[in-house]
């Protein structure tokens, strides 16, 4: 290969990696961000245990202008959580009668108010399904299967309840 050839590989490989991040950028192209909340201040009313909780309230640290606050009282909004569930039902059953498929449900009920208890978004529920299937001999594939769909309708959720939340209007 010839010198001046060469020359004008490198400086394409250089220019090219470059100028991508131009060009996505010019067709409108953005990473998706945490929807921004229409509150400086918010309480959550999530149990301390709650996965949920736990992932929206990391989400929310990393919106740019809502605070999280651990009084009710200092909050422009609160959160109140109405209803948290999991639960577990049986869809489809073998010819011996033994159950194999199951829908997983993950339902989530919760209202939105001012700090004067005025109701900014009613009581709202979002409810989550994803079907599984049931094996007899892979019983501990299975359970881990089951958990990482509910930790998936977890994030889901958090992700709708941050877009209800983006869309309430004052």
């Amino acid at each position: 290969m010839r010198p001046d050839r060469r020359a004008a590989l490198r400086t394409l490989a250089v220019i090219v990696p470059a100028a991508a991040p131009g060009l996505l950028a010019g067709c409108g192209f953005q990473l998706r961000r945490s929807a921004a909340l229409p509150f400086k201040t918010l309480y959550t009313g999530f149990a301390p245990s709650s996965a949920i909780g736990a992932e929206f309230r990391r989400l929310v640290r990393v919106a740019q202008d809502t605070r999280l606050v651990d009084e009710a009282s200092q909050a422009e909004a609160r959160l109140e959580v109405l209803e948290e569930t999991r639960e577990k039902e049986v869809v489809g059953f073998s010819s011996t009668g033994r159950p194999r498929e199951y829908q997983l449900r993950l339902r989530f009920t919760f209202r939105v108010v001012d700090r004067d208890s005025a109701v900014l978004l009613a009581p709202t529920t979002i409810v989550l399904r994803r079907d599984i299937t049931a094996s007899d001999i892979d019983v501990v594939a299975k359970q881990q299967e089951e958990e990482l769909l509910y930790k998936e309708m977890q994030s889901d959720l958090v992700q709708q309840l941050l877009r209800r939340l983006a869309a309430i209007r004052r």
